[in-house]
């Protein structure tokens, strides 16, 4: 009798997180799904600064810099903020000061008793900018295409001051970049179908706009300056609203960067973002939670239902009937946020995921980060 109830309760628990994963599905993420993307290029011409803090990027910004100094737009500048940087930083950016005059740096030298941080340095660079619109991406990051100012920018009408956009990884042959392309793809339909749903909560650092009276209206990072991550997520969390905010998709809008290669540079970089999470506001925390839990019970509660053989061909269905529904939502978004290729490992890489930021979740919520580089 006992172990019959025991089964019974495996059940019931795994329909109730199949509800709640389906919710998750339907309600949330279904509305990227629909969004129709632009293609005709707009006509844009309001003065952009872009701005890109960096400290130790001699090879990066060397590679990466001169795809956003080219971009094709009437009236930019390219702010970097060379951040206590003790490699060639500066011999190549004043290189590239004689060749493109729309390039400003602002350098900070390191302090003995004052140990600086990226807000710290972004906030310099948002004082040094000239212009209201600021466009953010990282000197390890690359555009797709010389369209990239011109799609972000297009989005500053009306009330929006806040533009969100979408940043990959480049695609490489091994499992743990599938994985990190793969999170990096299902965080990115999670703040953008937020965004579309009325009630954005995040954004990406390495492709974000949003205008200077936004950030020094709100104190800037003031709120969260004691939090060495959060420039972007905790920003946008704080401050983005149903009305003042936009997405950004179109393929030539992506910002591409490289993956973490190995699992402790990944570890540094995960604990790092995900420490913050306890700071959002508690609806935003709330939902990821559940978010992330029903996920990971949803797989463990399946197994123990097929363990048991209670009801197995049931609850293959209803696992089957996820699986069908997520292709279903998710090949348009795939397709648009080009990762059509990671919607065939589907069942896997889902798995794995739900594993993946449950550790994560754990390791930011009590281990702390002491530097953000």
């Amino acid at each position: 009798m006992l172990e019959t109830y025991i089964r019974l309760t495996f059940f019931v628990l795994f329909l109730l997180v199949f509800i709640v994963q389906l919710y998750y599905l339907i309600s949330n993420h279904k509305s990227l799904s629909a969004y129709v993307v632009p293609d005709e290029l707009p006509e844009v011409e309001i003065p952009i600064s872009v701005i890109i803090s960096a400290r130790n990027e001699a090879k990066n910004l060397t590679e990466y810099l001169p795809s956003i100094l080219q971009q094709n737009y009437p009236d930019f500048e390219v702010v970097v903020v060379n951040d206590c940087s003790s490699d060639s930083s500066d011999m190549v950016l004043d290189e590239f000061k004689e060749i493109y005059p729309n390039l400003k740096v602002v350098t900070i030298t390191e302090h003995v008793r004052f140990k600086t941080g990226k807000k710290f340095a972004l906030t310099l660079g948002i004082k040094a900018a000239k212009n209201e619109h600021l466009l953010f991406t990282d000197a390890d990051c690359e555009p797709v295409s010389t369209n990239w100012i011109t799609r972000m920018a297009s989005h500053f009408t009306g009330n929006v001051q806040l533009v969100l956009g979408y940043s990959p990884y480049y695609k490489r042959g091994n499992f743990l970049n599938s994985l990190i392309r793969f999170e990096t793809l299902k965080t990115a339909i999670n703040y953008l179908s937020a965004a579309l749903n009325g009630d954005p909560y995040m954004g990406i650092g390495r492709n974000m706009a949003y205008t200077k009276t936004l950030f020094f209206s709100n104190k800037g990072f003031a709120a969260h300056m004691h939090v060495l991550s959060g420039d972007d997520d905790l920003f946008v969390n704080q401050n983005a609203t149903a009305t003042n905010t936009a997405i950004e998709i179109n393929p030539e809008s992506f910002v591409y960067t490289s993956a973490k290669v190995d699992l402790q540079s990944l570890y540094r970089q995960k604990k790092r973002h995900m420490g913050v999470g306890k700071l959002y506001k508690n609806s935003h925390r709330r939902m990821l939670s559940f978010d992330a839990i029903s996920g990971f019970m949803f797989y463990a509660l399946f197994v123990c239902c097929l363990a048991t053989y209670f009801e197995p061909l049931l609850a293959l269905g209803l696992f089957v009937f996820r699986w069908i529904a997520q292709i279903l939502v998710y090949r348009k978004t795939f397709k648009k946020l080009n990762a059509a290729s990671q919607l065939w490992y589907l069942p896997f890489l889902d798995f794995v995921y739900y594993i993946y930021i449950n550790v994560f979740g754990l390791i930011g919520t009590f281990v702390k980060t002491t530097q953000w580089k």
